[in-house]
């Protein structure tokens, strides 16, 4: 509504009365926001399982999401140090739900003592992904400990940040928890 009134040389206001006089709908903030982030459409289109391969993929990629995402309204992110588990949902993520690659997004989180060029490089030849496509990572202090033996390159979050596809994997989630957890 901005932009049409910046267009027409008048207020938001007159939109909106026009707007409500003709019964046109408007889209409310998250929509347009959404429209405005994804002016292609959506960066994402679920594939039609047709293989046991894709459907074995489907299947793991949903219970690594289940088990080790994080579950909020805006995003579809998993974290692990383990290379495995985060190429296996990568390309649950690239295949399955066909993400734009360009959208996909990666960050470290290590401790100091851990050497971050090398981590660095170490996940993304991992993932696949630019650095570019990797936000600023995480650094915190060390208290020692035995983690070094376990994440020596520190622990990758990976993921997309869309609302629609969120939604959409939390309904297959939700099907099968209430499936099999009953």
């Amino acid at each position: 509504m901005t932009k049409i009134a910046e267009k027409l040389g008048c207020s938001v206001n007159k939109v909106v009365y026009w707007m409500d006089q003709h019964g046109i709908p408007r889209r409310g903030w998250d929509e347009a926001s959404y429209v405005k982030h994804n002016p292609n459409g959506d960066p994402f289109k679920i594939k039609e399982l047709e293989t046991d391969e894709e459907r074995d993929l489907f299947q793991l990629g949903l219970g690594l999401y289940i088990g080790e995402g994080t579950k909020n309204k805006r995003d579809v992110r998993l974290a692990n140090t383990d290379p495995q588990v985060i190429r296996t949902f990568l390309r649950f993520l690239r295949e399955i739900c066909q993400v734009d690659e360009s959208k996909i997004f990666a960050w470290l989180n290590i401790f100091d003592d851990v050497n971050l060029e090398e981590a660095q490089e170490y996940w993304e030849q991992v993932t696949g992904l630019p650095r570019a496509q990797f936000y600023k990572p995480t650094v915190r202090s060390s208290r020692g400990g035995s983690y070094q033996n376990k994440s020596r390159y520190g622990t990758v979050t990976v993921g997309i940040s869309n609302a629609k596809l969120s939604s959409k994997i939390g309904e297959w989630y939700k099907f099968a928890l209430n499936k099999f957890g009953s």
